[in-house]
């Protein structure tokens, strides 16, 4: 029996507001897709915490047994500055400044992209396509679009008409808007714009004859509005009809919105199920921003190459930082608390190497399997990541006083146990082991043997001056020292 038969899932929609039942539209399988980063720049850290909300989310689905299709994008063209329907496209104007080709912007920091996702243990997505590689069913969708009566054409670009879109949908439904204020709240149209209103957007813009970029269209020679290619890649991979549509908060409005509408124009149904949204990371208390300077890149946090941080942080400390709060909360990053989260995860991983020495009794003095349910009512409640930190650590105690004899465990359960332990830790929440990891720790774990074995002889020979310069020294060098019944262990503060 699959694991999710018995293992109910609450998701937070922000369509209705509200946690609902989880139910896929066909069973066992799970559509989903994510909206992916514009490539033009080095990927920012908020972008992480967004991608890292939808790894746990597609690692806990696979967790559950489901057959999932994750489909994450790339968008390599039609995202213009400023998010709005004039100006120049984020990328053309990078390989402007940079005097490269386009598509050289698009290679250098998908690469970038790929290697900072790599660094911090994600899986890949099922299918990652490209904008560009979709501006056939881009043109498609448009054209169905016009026949229906919901766009026009203006001067070889091709609008959206979201006033007639309102007369028998609701354009608002997601972000909750309303059209007519959101109409009385825009400026007028200066004349310039070629748009019937303020709120229509761009299903295709015409190129200047200084762009770049540009695909021929029944209009003009231009690219696609950044709206359209979610639409076209996600009802291509996965149906005009699909499960979970996820992003950043930042995209609810108009980006998604948008998305709404054009699927609706053209097909006659909602797309989405469940529309999910990760909230934003602030640093020190404010928001990201290069211009001000409060800012630092994935990169800088593995390098230290920063004038943030105290010092460099390791991929799975940070990724154990960004779990420890709900995907749907503000999370704030700094020093302070980045060093709080490395012991937290140190802790954890000193459990862990410690889980395989635990031996067996002939009973449990604890309700393990109580322990798991309450792990899974964490993940159950909408991906409720620091709930089941919270939970693991509950094990880590647990894995202390069976070390220490003070508990006990049947075998059946230790290897439940284990199992269920090592499952959410690695596979669910994506963690590394980073000692394991290090070549170098089992030379470490050597010396450090090799001193509490000359520690060990020197009290037996109540050397104690000696016993106590050995711990000290090891102290001094952040490697604590416990003396226990079944001798002595240590852990790297």
């Amino acid at each position: 029996m699959p694991l999710y038969s018995s293992q109910p899932l609450k998701i937070y929609n922000s369509l209705s507001g509200e946690k609902e039942d989880f139910k896929p539209i066909h069973e066992g399988n799970v559509g989903m897709y994510v909206c992916g980063p514009t490539v033009y720049s080095n990927v920012h850290l908020g972008n992480v915490r967004t991608f890292m909300s939808f790894d746990v989310i597609f690692r806990y689905f696979l967790h559950l047994d489901y057959k999932v299709r994750y489909v994450r994008n790339i968008t390599d063209v039609g995202h213009i500055v400023d998010d709005v329907d004039e100006g120049e496209d984020k990328i053309a104007k990078k390989a402007r400044l940079e005097q490269l080709e386009p598509m050289e912007v698009v290679q250098r920091y998908t690469v970038d992209f790929h290697n900072i996702l790599k660094a911090f243990n994600f899986l890949p997505p099922s299918i990652e396509p490209t904008a560009t590689g979709h501006i056939i069913e881009q043109i498609e969708i448009i054209k169905k679009i016009i026949d229906k009566g919901i766009a026009y054409v203006a001067n070889g670009s091709v609008y959206f008409d979201v006033v007639k879109y309102n007369e028998t949908n609701n354009y608002g439904i997601l972000s909750g808007r309303n059209i007519d204020d959101m109409l009385a709240n825009t400026r007028d149209l200066d004349g310039q714009s070629d748009k019937r209103n303020p709120q229509d957007f761009a299903l295709w813009k015409k190129a200047e004859p200084e762009h770049i970029m540009r695909w021929p269209s029944p209009w003009s020679d231009g690219f696609p509005g950044w709206h359209l290619e979610c639409t076209a890649m996600s009802t291509k991979y996965l149906g005009n009809h699909f499960d979970i549509h996820g992003g950043g908060m930042d995209l609810k409005f108009p980006h998604h919105e948008c998305e709404i509408a054009q699927n609706e124009a053209c097909t006659g149904q909602a797309p989405v199920n469940y529309w999910m949204h990760a909230n934003m990371l602030t640093l020190n208390g404010k928001k990201m921003a290069k211009s001000t300077g409060n800012n630092i890149l994935p990169g800088e946090i593995l390098s230290g190459d920063n004038n943030i941080l105290s010092k460099p942080f390791s991929a799975s400390v940070t990724r154990f930082f960004m779990l420890q709060a709900h995907y749907r909360s503000i999370l704030d990053f700094s020093d302070d608390a980045i060093v709080a989260a490395e012991k937290g995860y140190k802790r954890l991983m000193e459990a862990l190497d410690a889980l395989p020495n635990i031996t067996a009794g002939n009973s449990s003095s604890i309700d393990f399997a109580a322990w798991k349910q309450l792990c899974y009512d964490a993940m159950n409640d909408d991906f409720n990541t620091p709930i089941l930190i919270a939970q693991l650590f509950e094990a880590v105690r647990y894995i202390n006083l069976l070390k220490d004899g003070k508990e006990t465990i049947s075998a059946n359960d230790l290897a439940d146990f284990k199992t269920a332990v090592n499952a959410f830790v690695y596979d669910v929440l994506g963690l590394n082991d980073d000692k394991a990891a290090d070549g170098d720790s089992d030379k470490l774990d050597g010396v450090v043997n090799m001193l509490i074995e000359m520690r060990n002889q020197a009290r037996a020979d109540k050397n104690f001056a000696l016993s106590d310069q050995i711990r000290d020294q090891l102290i001094a060098l952040g490697i604590q020292l416990k003396d226990g019944k079944e001798g002595t262990t240590f852990s790297i503060q």
